[in-house]
């Protein structure tokens, strides 16, 4: 897509400056600009998952979350405050085993925040959505077909539902200074809580997500943080997984990470 003329229409309307080069992302584009002066960021994108992902950073309304300084009437153009400290939840993972729990400790006080119960919630997918490529990647036997199944039951029976990031990972969680951590990029779904947790399991990258020991570890603080049950959350850790694999599969990229960690969750699930 051509976002060029789009760019200076909206650089106009809002009366931004750039002050940055343009990252693309399969869906968006993002711009760091100034208003007035301050830092902000233009996304423009296109399609649903976009449109729901900025009514709900306008539901949360900086809690926990960037906020929306203006919206277009069609949801595709956001301003978005940009979260400018420059630490790093990812940097910080990767720095042993208590700046690991660090990092986690934070992304669970983040979705703590995002889970509030609030009035009036937009209209979202149910989480079963989501999950259609792993109920195709099924065929294929074996994890996959074990993920599956652990997903089918899980969705099925979901405790303590509420507006989920749906993408809730260490990139995500961004350094906002004074702010605090602030998520950005929801997908927005309405489901079990303890989804979005499972992410966690498989980041920041595939050296850590399959250390030894450390989906036992994570389980157990994430566990005791976030008031859920080990078990459970394993569960959720195996669905995760598998269909973070599935998604790999459609994208024709490796999802052996992935399956990794799905199978070491699946071994740890009680029987």
């Amino acid at each position: 897509m051509d976002y060029q003329n789009r760019i200076a229409d909206y650089l106009r309307q809002w009366s931004l400056q750039a002050d940055g080069m343009p990252l693309h992302t399969h869906a968006a584009c993002l711009l760091p600009v100034l208003q007035g002066g301050q830092p902000a960021m233009l996304k423009l994108s296109t399609g649903d998952d976009e449109r729901r992902a900025g009514a709900v950073l306008r539901w949360w309304d900086g809690d926990g979350a960037v906020r929306v300084l203006a919206a277009s009437t069609d949801g595709d153009a956001l301003l978005l405050e940009r979260a400018m400290g420059s630490r790093s939840l990812a940097r910080l993972a990767r720095t042993g085993e208590e700046g690991d729990a660090a990092a986690t400790h934070i992304l669970c006080a983040v979705a703590s925040r995002l889970h509030v119960l609030r009035p009036t919630a937009p209209p979202l997918t149910p989480l079963s959505g989501c999950f259609s490529a792993l109920d195709a990647a099924a065929a294929h036997g074996g994890v996959f077909s074990a993920c599956h199944a652990v997903a089918r039951d899980l969705l099925a029976a979901p405790q303590d539902s509420v507006v989920l990031h749906g993408d809730l990972h260490h990139e995500n969680v961004l350094d906002g200074g004074a702010r605090g951590w602030l998520a950005i990029d929801p997908k927005g779904y309405v489901g079990e809580r303890g989804f979005d947790f499972a992410n966690i399991l498989c980041n920041p990258d595939g050296a850590l997500a399959t250390a030894p020991g450390r989906l036992q570890r994570q389980v157990a603080l994430i566990a005791d943080a976030a008031g859920l049950e080990r078990a459970r959350l394993l569960a959720w850790g195996a669905a995760w997984a598998g269909l973070s694999a599935a998604w790999h599969l459609e994208d024709g990229t490796p999802p052996e990470t992935a399956l990794a960690v799905a199978a070491t969750a699946l071994a740890a699930l009680p029987t």
